[in-house]
């Protein structure tokens, strides 16, 4: 083992709140956010409005923006869309239904390996993956056996989202 791994801090929730700039936590190690660029802020902004329009007549759905999720004792991630369907608290600590990412050339390997399993062993419904300068979107939908792509409906609290209408994303940017 080398002595980085073997030396690695391990922080909790309470480090964490304490730090100023942008950062997630994940099982206790810290990963600092990069600021997005102005793609990544449009991208972003024309998602939740979509996100918003289709989920108008869905109760108790909400759709948030840079959001912190407290996932446990030593793990807050700040996706960049998250959908909650459920009570809003001051803090979401409940699992989201929905996750999306927007992917740049610096955070692929953390969005497609290391969020990918951990929304998945979370439970997250659906995972979305969006690539801004390729124009494309990924969706995942959590089966028993764990994502699978999902290539036509979201349903969420009996609200069905046609995943074709999230790809007007690209007619806005």
């Amino acid at each position: 083992m080398s002595l980085a791994l073997k030396y690695l801090p391990n922080y909790t929730v309470k480090d964490y709140e304490t730090w100023e700039g942008d950062w997630e936590l994940i099982e206790g190690i810290p990963f600092a956010l990069a600021s997005p660029t102005p793609l990544h802020q449009r991208v972003g902004a024309v998602l939740v409005y979509l996100l918003e329009k289709l989920l108008e007549n869905c109760e108790q759905c909400f759709v948030l923006y840079e959001t912190d999720w407290y996932v446990s004792e030593n793990t807050v991630v700040r996706p960049d869309v998250i959908v909650y369907c459920g009570e809003l608290r001051e803090k979401i600590e409940e699992t989201p239904k929905l996750i999306a990412e927007i992917v740049s050339p610096n955070s692929v390997e953390r969005d497609e390996k290391l969020k990918f399993e951990l929304y998945e062993r979370e439970g997250v419904d659906y995972y979305l993956l969006v690539y801004p300068e390729r124009k494309k979107l990924k969706v995942y939908k959590l089966t028993p056996n764990g994502y699978r792509r999902e290539k036509e409906v979201i349903e969420l609290n009996g609200c069905k989202l046609e995943i074709e209408t999230l790809n007007e994303i690209w007619n806005r940017i």
